[in-house]
């Protein structure tokens, strides 16, 4: 039998290095079949989580094709723009079987009194009691969180907390750099233990949150399950309009096709925002109009008790 020597000076038969390279093949085949799915699930063309996720479509062609032997940086780029974890996309177990994916499409697919039986059998208390007072905006930059949540809490004498704000001062620098340094896996764990810290220490608040949270299933559907979630929403044109208003150009810096990508990033985003209890539609609205219909939401579903 054939030997081997690494680098280290231990010695393996050529049939275990078989092995491990019949394993590795397969977790390329594994991982490219799974981006194809999702991707086809999600409706975008190759050319859109191109521009989602920052891999070259020539790159992505060769990964759905089980060939691409991609590195991990680039295939959580690629996680993050299908709304999955990047472990997901490299279990062995099969999840276009599993009764856990079976389940999630048919509980989005029930109707309101279907999904609420169901959460009250999962959950065996009640769900008013664990979403309490919590209010929670969810949805795209430039919907009106910031500003509508501030303005709602004055409104309704409730604090309101902005998530980044907390993850920030739990790790003491600002989001970007603890993306930097952490990657979106270090930024998703310091989201997730800010939701629980603010659970745990608020009955009473209104909560605004990243756009890119409902991609994280841990942190979204602890979210679902501890606050009244309203989806804020705007057109495509608004949201761009209202971040460049900000003061931030970089949504259309160097990338002709930005609009595009938007609307791509909403489609593809449209199921899981869809998850929240209540959604508002802020378009063609002013800061006024948008709040009265934001109180008067909360007041007619009850939100508050």
């Amino acid at each position: 039998m054939t030997e081997i020597t690494n680098f280290r000076g231990e010695t393996t038969s050529q049939s275990q290095t078989d092995q491990v390279k019949a394993s590795v093949s397969g977790l390329i085949i594994r991982v490219g079949e799974r981006v194809r799915k999702a991707r086809e699930r999600k409706g975008i063309p190759r050319r859109v989580l191109s521009e989602m996720s920052g891999v070259s479509p020539r790159y992505l062609a060769q990964l759905e094709a089980g060939e691409g032997n991609i590195s991990i940086g680039l295939l959580q780029r690629v996680a993050i723009a299908l709304d999955h974890r990047i472990d997901w996309l490299m279990g062995e177990d099969d999840p276009w079987t599993s009764d856990a994916l079976r389940v999630a499409d048919l509980f989005r697919g029930a109707n309101m009194d279907v999904q609420k039986a169901v959460l009250r059998t999962l959950s065996p208390e009640p769900v008013e009691t664990r979403r309490a007072h919590r209010l929670c905006l969810i949805g795209l930059r430039g919907a009106g969180k910031s500003t509508l949540g501030a303005l709602a809490g004055q409104a309704l004498d409730l604090p309101f907390v902005e998530l980044n704000d907390e993850i920030e001062e739990q790790s003491g620098m600002p989001v970007n750099e603890v993306i930097a340094l952490y990657g979106q896996e270090g930024y998703r764990r310091l989201e997730a233990q800010a939701i629980s810290r603010v659970i745990a220490t608020h009955d009473d608040m209104i909560l605004a949150v990243a756009g890119g949270i409902v991609a994280d299933p841990e942190a979204y559907n602890l979210l679902l399950g501890h606050f009244h979630t309203i989806w804020l929403r705007t057109s495509p044109d608004e949201h761009m309009a209202r971040v460049r208003d900000q003061g931030d150009e970089r949504p259309m810096a160097g990338n002709i096709e930005a609009m595009d990508q938007l609307r791509s990033i909403l489609t593809s985003r449209e199921a899981l925002y869809g998850r929240a209890l209540a959604r508002l539609d802020t378009s063609g609205q002013g800061i006024d109009a948008s709040l009265a219909q934001l109180l008067g939401l909360i007041r007619d579903r009850q939100f508050l008790g």
